[in-house]
C-alpha cells in the first residue's frame, strides 16, 4: 500500500458527531484486533468513547474489543491489562488510571510487541516518543486539553460569580493525569485573569460525592462568602451541588461541573449545577482507532491529538448543536 495519512483520509470521510461518526469506505486489508480499556466501563464518558470507537472501526472493518473494570482504580485495572495482553492484540488503546502506576504494566505490552496509544488520561507526564523517561513509550496520547478545559471552567465560573468572590476546587484525588490538569488549568486562568476571585485550598473527596458534598458545607461554615466551587469531574461537582442545596444556598453558590452525561440536563434545569465543561468522547474513541490502525498499516501518526469542549448552561442546553455532546448511555 502507497504510504498516506490514514488519519486524514479518515477525518475526510467522516463527519465526527457527539455519538455518531460514519465512513462509507474501509481500508482493512488484514483483519486486525484493537483493544480498548477504558477508566471503568459504566461511566457514561467512556460508553460514548466506545461508540465512537466502534463506529471508526466499523469503517476500518477492525474488530473492537472493549474491556475494563467496574471503578476507576489501578488496582482494578491491571489485571484487566494482564488479561487484555495475554490475548495479544493488535493494538491497545488505553485510558490508564493512574500516570505512575499503570507504567510498568503497559510496558508489558510495549515488550511484548503491541503498540499502546493513550486516551483521555496518560502515563507519565504525557509526552511520547521523546526518548526520556521512562513512559515515553506510548505511541500516542488522544484526548481533551484538559489544561484548557480548566481554564474554560475558571472563565465560565468567573462569568457565573460576576468576577468576584471565594471559590474552591472540589478534586478527587492527586495523581490522575485529567483531573490534575483541569485543577492546574483552573488556578492558572482565575491567577491571570481574574485578581478580584481568591481560590481556596483544593478538597480531595476520593471520588464520594458524600464527602464532596460535606467538604463544601465545611468550607462554606468557614468562608460565608464562597461564591463558587469547580468540580473537576462528575462527582465531585454533583456532590458540591448537593452541599451547596443543602446550606440552603442554590444561585448564591455556583457550581461548574467538568463532563456531560445525560443526568447533566436535569441537573442544569433545577439549578444543581449552573455550567457544564463537556469533553466530545466519541471523537476520542474514533481517532484512537483511527491513529492505531494507521500505526499498523505502516503510517505515520501524530504523538499528541488533542479533542475539543463544549459550554453547557440554562441558555444552550436545549439547543440540538449543544446536546449533540452530551454524552450517550
Amino acid at each position: 500500500m502507497k504510504r498516506r495519512s490514514i488519519l486524514k483520509s479518515a477525518v475526510a470521510l467522516a463527519a465526527v458527531a457527539a455519538v455518531g461518526v460514519s465512513a462509507g469506505t474501509a481500508f482493512a486489508q488484514d483483519k486486525y484486533s484493537i483493544a480498548l480499556i477504558p477508566g471503568l466501563t459504566t461511566d457514561a464518558f467512556y460508553i460514548t468513547m466506545r461508540k465512537g470507537a466502534q463506529a471508526a472501526a466499523d469503517a476500518l472493518g477492525v474488530e473492537l474489543i472493549f474491556q475494563g473494570g467496574p471503578e476507576f482504580n489501578p488496582v482494578v485495572q491491571v489485571p484487566v491489562l494482564d488479561a487484555m495482553i495475554a490475548r495479544k492484540p493488535s493494538a491497545i488503546l488505553i485510558a490508564p488510571t493512574d500516570t505512575t502506576q499503570l507504567v510498568e504494566p503497559l510496558r508489558k505490552a510495549n515488550e511484548a510487541g503491541i503498540p499502546v496509544i493513550t486516551v483521555d488520561t496518560f502515563i507519565g507526564t504525557g509526552k511520547y516518543q521523546t526518548g526520556a523517561g521512562d513512559a515515553d513509550f506510548p505511541l500516542a496520547y488522544i484526548a481533551s486539553d484538559n489544561v484548557l478545559g480548566g481554564k474554560m471552567a475558571a472563565r465560565a465560573l468567573a462569568n457565573a460569580m460576576g468576577g468576584e468572590g471565594k471559590v474552591y476546587v472540589s478534586n478527587v484525588k492527586p495523581g490522575i493525569s485529567t483531573t490534575d490538569q483541569r485543577e492546574e488549568g483552573f488556578k492558572a486562568a482565575m491567577a491571570e485573569e481574574f485578581p478580584k476571585i481568591t481560590v481556596l485550598d483544593t478538597q480531595y473527596n476520593e471520588n464520594d460525592a458524600n464527602k464532596a458534598a460535606s467538604q463544601l458545607q465545611a468550607v462554606f461554615a468557614r468562608n460565608p462568602d464562597l461564591k463558587g466551587v469547580f468540580g473537576a469531574n462528575l462527582f465531585s461537582a454533583l456532590g458540591a451541588g448537593n452541599g451547596v442545596q443543602q446550606a440552603g444556598q442554590t444561585g448564591n453558590i455556583k457550581v461548574v461541573a467538568f463532563d456531560a452525561p445525560t443526568s447533566i440536563v436535569d441537573n442544569i434545569k433545577t439549578g444543581l449545577v449552573d455550567v457544564a465543561i463537556a469533553q466530545h468522547p466519541a471523537e476520542i474513541g474514533y481517532y484512537g482507532v483511527v491513529s492505531a490502525y494507521a500505526h499498523l498499516t505502516g503510517n505515520s501518526i501524530p504523538v499528541s491529538i488533542g479533542t475539543g469542549f463544549t459550554v453547557i448552561d440554562k441558555t444552550n442546553v436545549e439547543d440540538p448543536n449543544v446536546a449533540k455532546y452530551i454524552y450517550s448511555e
